[in-house]
């Protein structure tokens, strides 16, 4: 399954219900709702509209440009995927997999489960058939949170899980009312609050990194109305009319105050912290933090048109940086990022994979910053942990 397909899907169940997906249906919720998991519907070809039917979020403009078109069919080199989620659900789709990583060159894949007990234990089966190739993570249980004593089973059952074989925490999610994993959820429990900290802290003794999740890319905060550049995909996941909800800015604040916090644990902020929009000051987050790294996952799209200012920031933030993907594991999908981050093609539209009406281009990144971002500094986050649990 595509991102675009994935977002469609849950934005129309957040939207019946008037509140935004995430609320409304839990992830794997979402994804077990999409026939064969992996695979993108088929739509029928709409019949021909005159210019004042077209809607605008059915606008997909095609580039009329004569210009180079390059396609990447394997990256240049091998790839340590640092942010996936279990899409296959059978060993079937499990070796699918497998054989498309191999055609793509993504030599491991960090499985994001957010999940603990028996939830965490039956994915992690699925993928032990293949562990040089998948690595599984867990999440935290955050039952009780709201009730004296939170913490002490947290942290047992997140050391049951690293002994099952988890080997990092994620994907945990906060986009403004509270910390969530999976299908356990907080409301107004943030990652700097003082009930996180035995957690974060068993999480540095254990080695295990913490993949999270804050805020939303800056358009859902923003009027809905024309002058909104991302309104296409951002009344869909809308965040500007949720009350009480912890803005951007904030969200990324406490983030910060939580990894200077936890000094000794090793924090990937997510999807460029959704700071895809303010690199520079991602770029500051970088420079006050050395345990804090950033995956590009889902980003693609975001950051494509700005390739210049992109590509600056990759080179000199380029030991911070890790690849991921967060969209699925279909061969066309690897090869759009590769795409992006690989050749200096200017001009070009994915609608497939990415849901917004602007143009993308490539950044054209240097070969030492490519293995640093597809590899080294996700070898260098895992190879610091201790030995894995037997």
């Amino acid at each position: 399954m595509n991102r675009r397909t994935f977002l469609k899907t849950a934005s129309v169940a957040g939207l019946a219900a008037g509140t935004p997906a995430t609320a409304v249906l839990g992830y794997e919720q979402i994804m077990h709702r999409q026939a064969g998991g992996s695979r993108p519907r088929q739509t029928q070809p709409r019949p021909a509209e005159s210019p004042e039917q077209i809607l605008l979020r059915d606008y997909r403009p095609k580039s009329i440009y004569k210009i180079p078109v390059t396609e990447i069919a394997k990256a240049r080199f091998p790839i340590i995927d640092m942010h996936s989620h279990p899409y296959a659900k059978t060993p079937e789709q499990i070796a699918e997999w497998v054989g498309n990583v191999d055609e793509v060159g993504v030599e491991k894949t960090i499985i994001l489960t957010a999940a603990v007990g028996n939830e965490f234990d039956a994915i992690h089966r699925q993928y032990a058939k293949y562990p040089d190739r998948f690595e599984v993570w867990c999440g935290f249980d955050f039952s009780g949170y709201d009730r004296p004593g939170f913490g002490a089973a947290a942290i047992k059952e997140l050391a049951r899980c690293y002994q099952a074989g988890a080997r990092g925490v994620g994907e945990l999610h906060d986009k403004g009312q509270g910390m969530a994993s999976g299908k356990s959820k907080t409301h107004g429990m943030h990652p700097d609050d003082l009930r996180m900290d035995p957690l974060f802290e068993k999480c540095a003794e254990l080695g295990l990194p913490v993949s999270i999740h804050v805020a939303d890319p800056i358009w859902m905060y923003q009027k809905m109305d024309r002058t909104n550049d991302g309104l296409m995909n951002a009344y869909q996941w809308r965040l500007d009319n949720q009350p009480n909800i912890v803005g951007l800015s904030g969200m990324v604040e406490i983030l910060e105050r939580a990894v200077k916090k936890h000094s000794q644990t090793t924090f990937i902020a997510c999807h460029f912290a959704n700071l895809d929009y303010d690199l520079a000051r991602l770029g500051e987050l970088f420079d006050r933090n050395p345990n804090l790294y950033a995956d590009i996952s889902a980003r693609y799209a975001e950051t494509a048109p700005i390739p210049r200012f992109a590509s600056q920031f990759y080179a000199k933030h380029s030991d911070r940086l890790v690849y991921g993907t967060d969209m699925g594991f279909e061969k066309p999908m690897y090869r759009i990022t590769f795409r992006i981050l690989e050749t200096l093609d200017e001009h070009f539209y994915e609608t497939e994979q990415f849901d917004y009406h602007w143009s993308l281009n490539g950044f054209g990144l240097p070969d030492a910053t490519l293995q640093r971002v597809y590899h080294d500094n996700a070898a260098k986050i895992l190879v610091s942990r201790p030995p894995k649990p037997r």
